[in-house]
C-alpha cells in the first residue's frame, strides 16, 4: 500500500444483517475489484457498538459475526477488515483478520490502540472526527511503541457544527507526509452524524465527489460502504453507496489517478 502503487479499495456493508446479503455484496465487489485490477480489502462490522440509538441494530455479535466473515473469506478467498471495540474482542479478531480497525471515537485510548497493535496484525487507524490532521502522529507513535509497523490512517471527516462533516483536503497531504499510507473514507465523510434524530443522515450523492478529490489529492486508499439497496440497510444507508454505483466510480478513480501519476 502507497509508494505509487495501485490505490486500495476498501469497501462492504456497514454492518453485517445476515449471511446471504454480506456475502453477495463481498462476491460483487470482489469480482468488480478482479476486473479492474484494484486491490481490495472486504470491510464489514459484526458489531457497531456506536450507533447513535439504544435502539439501533448494532450486528450479530462477535461470534456469530466472526463465523460469517470467516466463512466468507474462506469462499471468496479475500483479505477483510472489521473493527474492534473492546480489549475481549482483540484476540479473537485478530485470528481471522487480516486488517483490524480502530474506531474513530477510541483512537485517542492509548491502552486500547496499544492492545490492538500488539494483536500483530495491520491496523487501520480511523481518525477522529475531533482531531486535526497532525494529531495523528501522536496516534502512529503508540502502534510503533508496540513494534507493530503495518499502519494505515483513514481520513473520515472532521466535525462542523451540529450533525455535519466537513473534510479539509489539506489534511490528507500533511497525514501522507507522515510516511503513513492514507485512506479517505468516502462514505462517512458524507454522514450526517444523529442528523436524523435517533439515527445518522447522509448526503450519499456526494460519495463520488469526495473520492475522486481524494485519489486527485493522491490518497493510497478508498474505504467505503455499499449496499445492494442503501435505503433498507439497517446501519448508515443515507450515507452509503448502491452496489450499481460503485462499478462506474471506480473507472473514474482509476482514470484520475493514472492521470495524476502522469502530471
Amino acid at each position: 500500500m502507497g509508494g505509487g502503487n495501485e490505490f486500495v479499495l476498501i469497501a462492504g456493508p456497514c454492518v453485517i444483517e445476515n449471511l446471504e446479503s454480506t456475502m453477495a455484496a463481498a462476491a460483487f465487489l470482489k469480482d468488480l475489484t478482479d476486473e479492474l485490477k484494484i486491490p481490495f480489502i472486504f470491510k464489514t462490522s459484526y458489531d457497531k457498538a456506536n450507533r447513535t440509538s439504544l435502539s439501533s441494530y448494532r450486528g450479530p455479535g462477535l461470534s456469530k459475526g466472526l463465523d460469517i466473515i470467516s466463512t466468507i473469506k474462506d469462499k471468496l478467498g479475500i483479505h477483510v477488515l472489521s473493527d474492534v471495540h473492546r480489549f475481549s474482542e482483540i484476540a479473537p479478531a485478530a485470528q481471522l483478520l487480516d486488517v483490524i480497525q480502530i474506531p474513530a471515537f477510541l483512537c485517542r485510548q492509548t491502552d486500547f490502540v496499544t492492545a490492538v497493535s500488539e494483536a500483530g496484525r495491520p491496523v487501520n487507524i480511523k481518525k477522529g472526527q475531533f482531531l486535526a490532521p497532525w494529531d495523528v502522529e501522536h496516534i502512529i507513535e503508540k502502534v510503533l511503541s508496540t513494534g507493530n509497523r503495518q499502519i494505515m490512517v483513514t481520513e473520515r471527516g472532521t466535525s462542523f457544527g451540529y450533525h455535519n462533516l466537513v473534510v479539509d483536503f489539506r489534511g490528507l497531504a500533511s497525514m501522507r507526509a507522515l510516511g503513513w499510507p492514507v485512506v479517505f473514507d468516502a462514505t462517512h465523510s458524507v454522514q450526517l452524524p444523529g442528523g436524523a434524530g435517533k439515527v445518522s443522515g447522509g448526503q450519499r450523492e456526494f460519495v463520488p465527489v469526495m473520492a475522486r478529490a481524494a485519489v486527485a489529492a493522491g490518497v493510497d486508499g478508498i474505504f467505503m460502504e455499499a449496499y445492494e439497496d442503501p435505503d433498507r440497510a439497517l446501519c448508515d444507508g443515507p450515507n452509503s453507496l448502491p452496489l450499481e454505483r460503485v462499478r462506474p466510480l471506480l473507472k473514474q478513480l482509476k482514470a484520475i489517478q493514472n492521470a495524476v501519476s502522469l502530471s
